[in-house]
């Protein structure tokens, strides 16, 4: 039964091309017939550096202006974060919606509604770019943004340049991240990171001209960030417009908007998109925490914003190559769902937990061992601020081996089509556990611990949701996998 479901599979794809199984066709019905552990190494490496690379950014963003600002420059950004969170979280709701709809469909041997994924996903790339720069440069909307990322006077023009910065060049970010996803469904990981190369280090070339050369300051920061999306933008519409013999291409004719094909995108974007909500509330509490707690510490709240600033951003850094284990899982889940492979879904999953699991513990001991070297590279120079800083990062990651046995599981029902899950999972850890922890534990633990105060309780909050939201992926994962073995029996019919 396997085998001649895999001969279908491969049927379908040389339909939906109009080829015989070389090309194109081959590049996509090999998710259902090739080795899956093999698979998962050719996509994860290229998807896992390119989420790294992603990341860079901001921590590109971070080490130049640290060396050049010190604790202000830290400050700056930890108050912008929340904003440039939500620009990603825009970027990831029809980045990966639209690439896990095109997988599906892949799966189901639709070819040309699979390209219209593709092209609908550029047209509202096109459509918030615009929405988000109108925004920024409103000056009430933009004041009241930065009035919830807790911007103190003395840093508030300085982040409000920032923002609206990036902002005005949104548009690369939302191509060149959201639609690079594209590429790895398209079946060439390499591709997909290769642009994402080219980006950072132009990234990092422009940073040390506008920031270290120059003497920008902030404005260069961002100038040198939306000059390495434009270089991954440029990169990635010459692949899908100009490369020979590529199985996708972007097609004038098929991005005018189709409401249902919208409703779907977005569907299966939402769990991305609450996730990075998640992150971003998080880093409005976290925030304010800061300042309050702050004040009353002696660090002060600007150096409180720049000390948690940097671990949170280390953290979020961490984090990125088990989402980019994730991102690399989701085509492959997509397409052999699609096509009822559900041995191959299974084996998929597992593969997957267990790469995240091997990878999240190498990252564990990088960080407890050499956390005073990490930090140093951020321009903070004062010892006390340094050994805060080092040891918060060591207590916030403490849970980060288990960590990607939550990421993939949920991103596990994204790519199955089961946004619904996947959202419940990510909001556990971002709003449901960890915004309480926020606000809870520097009330709680001092009185607990009379050595901790109100600001070093705030940095016990990650673990502790960690902990919670591990245990409830784990409850869905059992379900789940009862559910398929029913799916595999055929006692049930699903519809995608």
């Amino acid at each position: 039964m396997a085998q001649e479901q895999i001969e279908q599979v491969k049927a379908s794809a040389e339909k939906a091309d109009g080829s015989t199984g070389v090309g194109g066709s081959s590049s996509i019905s090999r998710m259902g017939t090739a080795s899956i552990p093999r698979l998962i190494v050719e996509f994860a490496i290229p998807s896992i550096a390119g989420m790294v690379v992603n990341g860079a950014y901001n921590v590109i963003d971070s080490v130049f202006l640290g060396q050049a600002m010190g604790a202000t420059g830290q400050a700056v950004m930890t108050a912008a974060n929340p904003i440039m969170v939500m620009f990603m979280a825009l970027a990831m709701l029809i980045g990966n919606g639209g690439n896990a709809l095109c997988a599906l469909r892949l799966g189901e041997g639709r070819h040309e509604d699979a390209e219209r994924c593709l092209g609908m996903t550029v047209t509202l790339g096109i459509l918030i770019a615009a929405v988000v720069a109108f925004i920024a440069f409103c000056p009430i909307t933009v004041g009241f943004l930065l009035s919830l990322t807790s911007a103190t006077p003395e840093i508030l023009d300085q982040t409000r340049l920032f923002v609206r910065i990036l902002s005005a060049g949104f548009i690369f970010q939302l191509i060149g991240m959201g639609v690079n996803n594209f590429i790895r469904t398209a079946g060439a990981p390499n591709r997909a990171l290769g642009t994402m190369v080219i980006g950072a280090v132009a990234c990092t070339a422009f940073n040390y001209l506008f920031v270290i050369v120059f003497g920008w300051g902030v404005a260069g920061s961002a100038l040198a960030t939306i000059s390495g999306q434009a270089a991954s933008f440029v990169s990635v519409l010459w692949y899908f417009l100009f490369t020979p013999g590529v199985p996708l291409k972007l097609r004038l004719r098929l991005m005018g908007l189709r409401s249902r094909v919208v409703g779907r995108i977005c569907a299966l974007g939402l769990p991305s998109f609450i996730l990075q909500v998640g992150i971003a509330l998080v880093a409005i509490v976290s925030n304010a925490m800061l300042v309050k707690y702050g004040s009353q510490h002696p660090l002060g709240a600007d150096n409180a914003l720049a000390s948690i600033g940097v671990v949170t951003r280390l953290t979020m850094f961490s984090i990125f190559p088990l989402i980019g284990t994730a991102v690399a899982l989701q085509p492959l889940l997509g397409f052999n769902y699609g096509a009822r492979l559900i041995a191959r879904v299974r084996k998929t999953y597992f593969c997957g937990v267990a790469g995240a699991t091997g990878i999240a513990l190498v990252l564990w001991i990088i960080v407890q061992t050499f956390s005073h070297q990490i930090i140093g590279a951020f321009g903070l120079r004062d010892p006390q601020l340094v050994d805060f800083t080092a040891f918060a990062l060591r207590v916030q990651l403490m849970m980060l081996p288990l960590v990607g046995f939550q990421i993939v599981t949920s991103n596990y029902f994204q790519a199955t089509g089961q946004p619904a899950k996947s959202i419940f999972l990510s909001l556990t850890r971002q709003i449901l556990f960890l915004i309480p922890c926020y606000l809870a534990l520097p009330i709680i633990l001092p009185g607990i611990f009379s050595g901790l105060t109100g600001l070093d309780a705030i940095y016990f909050a990650p673990p502790v949701a960690d902990a919670i939201s591990i245990f409830v992926a784990g409850c869905f994962a059992a379900f789940e996998l009862k559910r398929l073995k029913k799916i595999e029996s055929g006692s049930i019919k699903v519809h995608i």
